[in-house]
């Protein structure tokens, strides 16, 4: 959904409907939250919140609450005074006070710890807080903007996530569809992302994809979205040299390598990070788990099987499917019933 000049981009129906959703949501001074999976563009989305809105000429800050420990996260929102911990020298605004009178997007907002959302929910309710290390209350005037890739009710349920906090997060909630529920889009960002890598080139023209190129990317299921599109797109452009045919050759898995060294699980032991290789599980002599001493049904243990074998397979070359089929020695229609069957089709 993002360019490089952070426009956003498409033509379905879907993204017709999150565009009316922005913009009918940015004048409100509400918090929103937007959520979605990994690589949709939801840092681009609060951004259009924040400049659709009436503090469009103030501050927009940004932070993610994931890059930062909980003992930095608190000093990063709401500043810190002079000796409040071991190199605090001077005192500090934070996140919120810079924001004032404009708003403040905090993704991944779910990894926050409890005494965190404490302090943020009273921000909200009251618009104050004081800074680590002092007492001296600061009022302000931030919109919040909230983003995550998890399920926040369910977080709350589980006590991962204040219920209170929530409710007054989700005045509403702009839930940004997937790229494999835009296939009008994903040709369109294609040839976009295409003609921007040509550019940066310095070709002389951006020649296009080859049928097979353009089939392989509708078919595609697009676990990273947007952002995935576009490392795949640039990553074929860069390769293609020259530009001077159409582009064919499109790796969705740039770790794919008959050199790729063998899976490892890392786990500690004495402090130590220790390496262990994972069990290849391609030998036909390893232990299925079926007691072959007591009755079973084999057709529900041999159904099981192929339907995690197509799962594994379809994780191994990132949902293509007609790769899967190929590993498979299966045909496309082959492998589509087998999807079918086994309701693995979205």
């Amino acid at each position: 959904m993002k360019t490089t000049n952070d426009q956003m981009l498409g033509a379905s129906a879907a993204f017709f409907e999150l565009t009316d959703q922005i913009s009918r949501a940015a004048p409100l001074d509400r918090p929103m939250l937007v959520i979605g999976e990994r690589g949709t563009g939801k840092e681009l989305i609060a951004a259009r919140l924040h400049y659709l809105s009436n503090r469009w000429d103030r501050n927009f800050q940004k932070m993610n609450c994931a890059a930062l420990p909980d003992t930095l996260l608190e000093s990063e929102l709401f500043g810190y005074e002079p000796g409040a911990f071991t190199g605090a020298n001077k005192k500090r605004k934070g996140r919120f006070e810079v924001a004032h009178k404009g708003s403040l997007f905090l993704d991944e907002i779910g990894t926050m710890s409890m005494t965190a959302q404490e302090k943020l929910l009273r921000v909200i309710e009251y618009g104050e807080f004081e800074r680590v290390g002092g007492n001296e209350t600061i009022n302000v005037n931030v919109r919040i903007i909230g983003a995550t890739n998890i399920d926040l009710p369910a977080a709350a349920d589980a006590g991962e996530f204040r219920h209170d906090l929530l409710d007054r997060l989700a005045f509403d909630v702009i839930t940004v569809p997937p790229l494999r529920e835009r296939q009008d889009d994903i040709l369109l960002l294609a040839e976009n992302f295409g003609r921007q890598m040509a550019l940066e080139q310095e070709w002389l023209q951006f020649p296009g994809y080859t049928d097979e190129a353009i089939e392989a990317m509708l078919e595609y299921q697009w676990p990273g979205n947007v952002r995935e599109l576009k490392n795949v797109v640039e990553r074929a452009v860069y390769r293609a040299w020259d530009g001077e045919e159409p582009i064919g050759d499109i790796v969705f898995d740039p770790f794919e390598s008959p050199y790729r060294p063998k899976a490892v699980k890392i786990s500690q032991r004495n402090g130590q990070a220790v390496n262990h290789v994972v069990p290849d599980r391609s030998d036909t002599n390893n232990d299925y788990g079926v007691d072959v001493d007591a009755p079973f049904d084999f057709k529900e243990v041999i159904c099981g099987q192929e339907k995690a074998i197509i799962t594994k397979v379809l994780e191994k070359f990132r949902y293509n499917q007609r790769q899967a089929a190929k590993h498979l020695t299966l045909s496309y229609d082959q492998f589509r019933h087998l999807m079918k069957k086994h309701e693995l089709l979205s």
